[in-house]
């Protein structure tokens, strides 16, 4: 897999809260070959702090998601870095002035990148997890016409008030950094981002997780260097202006605000035509399984398998082999028609 990607350039792109970006550019990776009929496509959003590389262990030969067999489009969120974001978009844009992104916004320019770009009528699957579960919901609900089949997982169609008050939580701990300085910094923000990063720590993974000491199955001996070790350097390299641009993007996503819902979220989920498989995770605390579970109630074709374990919202993350398995299993039978 190449860490290289390409680029979509959209010019005078008008955002939905009403910000015009000169030129917004989303950036994408691509694997496999679009076929003749252009019938083998999936799209591959990505999650909050994450880029096309971050998904690499949903793609392969030995997974479901086999480049040999499927055209797999993975666009990266705006606000992550490599698509517009504060940290690489020129004035009057730049760092805390880059406008609010919604997670309509990211759609939008993905359909683009979709249907003009590519030139493709329907996608087989659009999969994505946390951040990337909220643009496959806005997908679904979207564009029912397009979408074949969608697979939803660590996520929700709507952000509920406790994951809201978790996202608060983030949002105070980087910016009360001196070096914060509204967000005009000179140097980064260091202790702001090392305290986000242990804070994001208590809600990554569940209490069994840290009771049961599972994080030496991912090489560390004790909890301060788990900490140190795994949570820090996730984002230590992270703009945070950027941090906080998907913050908001990630509070802020609500399916049931698309147009012609009104609000109602069971009427958004209503309408859905899309064979959907909404997966939490069983120990999640942010988008909890109780809340999939409701959703899907709604969806005419929705199904619900939770993930089993104590890995929390990070089943979803690749690190975990019995995790990878499951969703790899879920993501062939939802192909297959399973």
């Amino acid at each position: 897999m190449t860490p290289g990607h390409q680029t979509l350039e959209l010019q005078n792109f008008e955002l939905e809260r009403g910000a015009v970006l000169p030129v917004a550019r989303l950036a994408y990776q691509t694997y496999g070959e679009l076929n003749e009929t252009k019938g083998n496509a999936v799209l591959l959003p990505t999650w909050f702090a994450g880029d096309h590389t971050s998904h690499e262990w949903l793609i392969g030969p030995d997974r479901a998601l086999d480049p040999r067999e499927y055209f797999v489009i993975v666009p990266n969120l705006f606000g992550n870095g490599v698509s517009s974001s504060p940290s690489n978009t020129p004035p009057p844009h730049a760092g805390p002035d880059f406008p609010q992104v919604t997670i309509r916004d990211n759609v939008r320019a993905q359909h683009i990148l979709v249907t003009e770009h590519f030139g493709i009528e329907r996608l087989e699957l659009v999969i994505g997890t946390s951040m990337g579960a909220l643009q496959t919901y806005q997908w679904a609900v979207g564009h029912p016409d397009m979408v074949a089949r969608a697979l939803p997982f660590c996520g929700a169609p709507k952000t509920s008030a406790h994951n809201t008050v978790f996202l608060e939580s983030l949002r105070a701990t980087l910016t009360l950094d001196p070096a914060f300085q509204d967000g005009r910094y000179d140097v980064p923000p260091v202790a702001g981002l090392r305290a986000f990063s242990r804070v994001y720590a208590g809600w990554g993974f569940s209490q069994p997780f840290y009771r049961e000491g599972a994080y030496q199955q991912l090489g560390f001996t004790d909890l301060e260097e788990f900490l140190t070790g795994f949570w820090e350097p996730n984002f230590a390299g992270q703009d945070a202006n950027d941090l906080l641009a998907m913050l908001w993007t990630w509070q802020n996503a609500d399916v049931s605000t698309t147009p012609g819902m009104d609000g109602d979220l069971p009427r958004a989920l209503g309408s859905i035509t899309a064979e959907l498989l909404a997966m939490p995770a069983e120990r999640d605390l942010y988008f909890t399984p109780e809340d999939e579970e409701d959703a899907v109630r709604h969806i005419p074709k929705g199904r619900l398998r939770t993930i089993p374990g104590i890995w929390g919202h990070l089943s979803s993350g690749g690190a975990n082999p019995e995790d990878v398995a499951f969703v790899d299993a879920a993501v062939g039978d939802l192909l297959a028609g399973r």
